[in-house]
């Protein structure tokens, strides 16, 4: 997407070898635009667990190049070892989000058909670029279906579209177009009048830093809002539709994503509106039935509540907002039922929140579990 003009995706490999992987550090936005680039597993590591990139289908991308980076300087005697302690360090990082897991297992694939050193690294750099496309085409499928959705509130409303995200599941959160907001953006490109409500996401403020940045330059009506001001809106009748992303959703069909999305499921359940969730398959947990017991909730550092960064006077500026001896506990996620959630928009079509849903879109997992 675009960034004063100027098309960006999230990472990119900064020459042919690579040398090393550039990513806009997301911790700046949306006062500055800073590149990074990352050489080694130390930098890879860093990058996601300081949500320097953040974003469950980014991660799940930049975890494939993390392992390429950590064993591209490796021989046969040290291989295996590096990219285990690779794999251990990577899924410590950020525990909750499947992403990161699956591109692991997919790597662990695609090196186990090989015996040759160099046909190792050639492989994990490959699946790296592969997942790498495959995400963009994903994230387009999930905005040219999920977009008929605002298309047929507009023909049924005729007046302009309103849609509560929550969080941020733009391109910021992907190589490009994002899952939540990618509906949007085709929309917007089909004719569609919209205007966002954005949720300023407690602790991180993810919806006042990076969506607003995003809708800002893509030019889509937009207002911030704090976190709590969702269900007052929807009793008011100003929210025709609620879409959001998800970091993992189980086969079942609930869904872990940021913390108060299941806030926004109760209040758009209460109220009679529509709750979507992008997914894009990468971020199904197949062999997960309860969300509830065995999905791990990332807890995050103090400092994320009791502190927020700010631009005053030119400079970015932390602020202690509380008594510095409060205590405060930090999840990142929280979980959304299945029950309270209309559908997904998948990169093969809408299906109901359910495992029959999911199946019926993507039937070689029957038997995965």
């Amino acid at each position: 997407m675009r960034i004063n003009g100027i098309h960006y995706q999230t990472i990119w490999e900064t020459d042919e070898k690579p040398s090393s992987l550039a990513i806009i550090d997301q911790r700046f936005l949306p006062h500055k635009l800073k590149i990074v680039e990352l050489k080694d597993l130390t930098e890879f590591v860093f990058a996601i667990k300081e949500m320097l990139v953040r974003g469950a289908p980014l991660i799940g991308v930049l975890s494939a190049y993390a392992l390429y980076f950590a064993v591209r300087y490796s021989d046969k005697v040290d291989f295996d070892a590096k990219f285990a302690n690779a794999s251990k360090l990577l899924l410590d990082s950020r525990p909750t989000a499947v992403n990161l897991k699956n591109s692991i297992e997919l790597c662990q694939k695609a090196i186990s058909s090989y015996s040759n050193i160099d046909e190792k690294k050639s492989s994990l750099l490959a699946t790296a670029r592969k997942l790498l496309s495959d995400d963009i085409e994903i994230c387009k499928k999930i905005g040219e279906y999920g977009s008929k959705l605002l298309e047929e509130i507009y023909v049924r409303k005729r007046g302009t579209v309103n849609v509560l995200t929550h969080c941020n599941a733009g391109w910021l959160a992907t190589i490009d177009y994002g899952t939540a907001l990618s509906p949007i953006y085709f929309a917007r490109d089909r004719g569609v009048p919209l205007h966002i409500w954005v949720d300023e996401t407690r602790p991180r403020l993810q919806g006042a830093n990076l969506t607003t940045f995003e809708l800002l330059h893509e030019y889509i009506p937009h207002t911030l809002i704090v976190d709590n001001t969702g269900g007052l809106l929807m009793q008011k009748g100003l929210v025709d539709i609620v879409i959001v992303g998800t970091d993992r959703t189980t086969r079942k069909g609930d869904v872990a994503n940021k913390i108060g999305t299941y806030l926004k499921a109760l209040s758009a359940f209460d109220n009679g509106v529509p709750f979507y969730v992008a997914l894009p398959s990468s971020s199904i947990d197949w062999t997960i039935t309860d969300a509830f017991s065995q999905i791990p909730i990332e807890v995050r550092s103090d400092d994320e509540i009791k502190f927020v960064w700010g631009k005053y006077q030119n400079e970015l500026t932390k602020v202690l907002i509380c008594p510095e001896e409060t205590k405060s506990l930090n999840y990142a996620f929280d979980i959304t039922p299945a029950r309270l959630i209309t559908g997904f928009i998948t990169e093969r079509g809408i299906c109901p929140a359910s495992e029959e849903g999911l199946l019926s879109l993507f039937p070689e997992f029957k038997t995965t579990q």
